[in-house]
């Protein structure tokens, strides 16, 4: 398999982002051009997201070796939010000669209650009648009612693709959706006693509560050269709520 990439920069340390759920890798352009003219970018579309292949089962190590496989030998600086915050995590703990360090964006090596608003989202997108669209905005008005929030409703139907035969969603929903439960867990009894002794960040948002005192010593075990840092005014979606702040924090990671 081979994961569908764009690429940035022309010399320094290469760093590689990993999208959440309901992602891209283009999801990331605005950080990976401010950070390109350092360092060579690379955005990945997660398996099962954008233009990536799918797969047949949802399970956080194999995503993880995946991923790895695309790396090259070369230890580079991870990026992961949620999701692919995750696939991040679990790709140190199997492969750390391959990361250098590594950045977490408001997730926590745990489980979370049955994938939360995700779900929701997900029963949204697949009860969308496509065949009955014209255009993207019709989308937009078809899903205001179950998803309030125009900037989350925009960042869904960044995953609204038309092809010559109609519109389609580019993730594999049906896969998500069946298993929201793994995607929201954490594979602790696969990873065995790993652990990644490289320097991690862990990048939160004041108004999520993915990160908190309670996820510490599953942080410090796993990954005990770690800090966090909480942005003010920021939520789940760290990176594009507060892009200046982010940025500047992960570049002085990155230094």
């Amino acid at each position: 398999m081979s994961l569908h990439r764009t690429e940035l920069g022309e010399s320094g340390s290469r760093i590689v982002f990993c999208h959440g759920l309901f992602g891209q890798g283009k999801n990331w352009t605005q950080v990976a051009k401010a950070l390109s003219a350092e360092h060579r970018v690379t955005l990945l579309d997660m398996p099962n997201h954008g233009r990536s292949p799918w797969t047949e089962t949802f399970d956080y190590v194999h995503l993880a070796d995946l991923v790895a496989a695309e790396l090259g030998d070369e230890p580079v600086a991870l990026v992961g939010h949620s999701m692919g915050g995750k696939i991040a995590m679990c790709l140190a703990l199997r492969h750390p000669e391959r990361v250098e360090r590594l950045a977490v964006v408001d997730i926590a090596p745990a489980g979370y209650d049955s994938g939360r608003e995700f779900i929701g989202y997900t029963e949204t997108m697949r009860g969308l009648d496509l065949s009955a669209l014209e255009r993207r905005s019709d989308a937009d008005e078809a899903m205001a009612a179950d998803v309030p929030d125009p900037v989350v409703r925009s960042f869904l139907l960044q995953n609204l693709r038309r092809t010559d035969d109609g519109w389609h969603w580019q993730p594999n929903l049906e896969l998500l959706a069946r298993h929201m439960a793994e995607l929201a867990g954490w594979p602790d009894e696969a990873l065995g006693d790993a652990t990644y002794d490289g320097p991690v960040l862990w990048i939160g948002g004041s108004r999520s509560d993915y990160v908190t005192d309670e996820h510490a010593p599953e942080m410090d075990r796993r990954f005990p050269r770690n800090r966090r840092v909480v942005i003010k005014d920021a939520g789940h979606w760290v990176h594009s709520e507060r892009p200046d702040v982010f940025l500047e924090v992960l570049r002085r990671f990155l230094a």
